[in-house]
């Protein structure tokens, strides 16, 4: 009987009106939104922080405030060069991040090492975990972030 009167009311309210449960809101939302975990080491980080600020605001993409937490982001932004002694550590938070879960590699230093090409330099992540999206540049403008996410 739910079922017939929910259609019944869908029918009379036309398109006008969305009815639906509040979980499937929830997760519809969440489904088209990024959660980033941003794993900031160097210079690219200034650059990077000036995505989330009110010229470029990512916020209005459905990449919302960072998370503090590995276990709550689906996105992580490895921001800047990696050393061998730090690649343990972003292993550790990318096995504690839940599924889905992307990468995104920013910058030509954690892409490739960049100009750090010696023996304490990760020669890019891609190595140490599995990378989806890669945004190049020393370092890489804002609107080149945007346009890889979207």
């Amino acid at each position: 009987m739910g079922k017939l009167y929910q259609s019944d009311l869908e029918m009379s309210l036309g398109n006008n009106v969305i009815v639906t449960q509040m979980t499937q809101a929830v997760n519809w939302a969440r489904k088209y939104s990024f959660f980033i975990y941003p794993f900031i080491t160097a210079c690219c980080g200034m650059e990077f922080m000036s995505v989330a600020g009110p010229r470029y605001d990512l916020d209005r993409f459905g990449a919302a405030f960072p998370r503090f937490s590995p276990r709550q982001a689906d996105l992580l932004m490895v921001v800047g060069t990696i050393s061998h002694k730090q690649a343990p550590i972003l292993v550790k938070v990318y096995n504690q991040m839940t599924e889905p879960k992307w990468v995104v590699a920013y910058g030509v230093c954690t892409v490739s090492g960049g100009f750090y090409d010696n023996y304490t330099t990760v020669m890019g992540i891609d190595t140490i975990i599995p990378v989806d999206l890669y945004i190049p540049g020393c370092p890489p403008r804002p609107e080149m972030v945007i346009d890889g996410l979207i």
